[in-house]
């Protein structure tokens, strides 16, 4: 049976493969309130990468980064984070790797808000440097309210932090590791046109924002399916062609 975990391959078993593209799935480590596990982020983006991944014919995953920069979420136990810069230095060491042995085509699946700069800063910095490698990066979560209508979720249309959205993707995805017990989070004040720079302690007294107790695994069903639908669609075109923008006089 053909395997598409890079940890699971050989040497000879990855070249058989003939490989064109990888997803890098990246999280956190970093309190979910009390009643979702401290690596939520690099679970999420893991599993799924995998269910994309099975859809396709050239696709590998590699193994969950599972530290990000989450100096911001640091007032709760357990926050182990790396700083921007490593972070950034990390993802391109990945990236230069993968294309050192042929994979020019590589999408980042990030599964934390602390990621979205360093993995930005990072895809740009070895595209710049390769400029024939195809670089993407998807935080998995804005998918969501592009194919879910708003009605989905009882409450701030699910968001948060732990909140509903993440709360119900854990229960479709890891329910043995969910706590809903324990479930609680409040719902912060924030502009929703600037963007504000806040410390996760200014935000809420618990390790989640968001409404986690009215999240169900149906509703993190259809979010999973959601996101894998669009995106093995989206990797599909991108194994086969790369990016083609094809600009046209306007």
């Amino acid at each position: 049976m053909r395997s598409i975990r890079l940890e699971q391959l050989n040497t000879r078993a990855f070249r058989e493969a003939g490989f064109t593209a990888a997803i890098v799935p990246i999280g956190a480590c970093e309190s979910h309130g009390d009643h979702m596990p401290f690596g939520t982020d690099a679970l999420t983006a893991h599993a799924l990468a995998l269910r994309v991944a099975e859809r396709l014919d050239s696709t590998v995953v590699l193994p969950a980064l599972p530290f990000g920069m989450s100096e911001h979420y640091r007032h709760q136990p357990m926050c182990v984070s790396l700083s921007a810069d490593t972070q950034i230095r990390v993802l391109r060491d990945v990236l230069l790797s993968l294309q050192r042995w042929g994979i020019g085509r590589v999408l980042i699946l990030n599964g934390h808000d602390g990621n979205i700069a360093p993995a930005e800063l990072a895809a740009r910095e070895v595209k710049v440097a390769h400029p024939a490698m195809s670089l993407a990066v998807l935080d998995w979560w804005t998918v969501v309210p592009k194919f879910l209508p708003p009605e989905t979720f009882a409450v701030w249309n699910g968001w948060g932090h732990a909140g509903e959205v993440e709360s119900s993707v854990g229960l479709a995805l890891f329910a043995e590791l969910m706590n809903m017990a324990e479930a609680r989070g409040m719902v912060p004040q924030v502009d929703e046109v600037v963007k504000e720079i806040w410390l996760f302690e200014e935000l809420t007294a618990h390790g989640a924002t968001g409404g986690p107790k009215a999240a169900t695994a149906e509703k993190g069903g259809r979010v999973v399916a959601a996101v894998v639908d669009y995106l093995a669609d989206y990797m599909a075109r991108f194994e086969r062609d790369g990016l083609r923008h094809d600009p046209r006089e306007a």
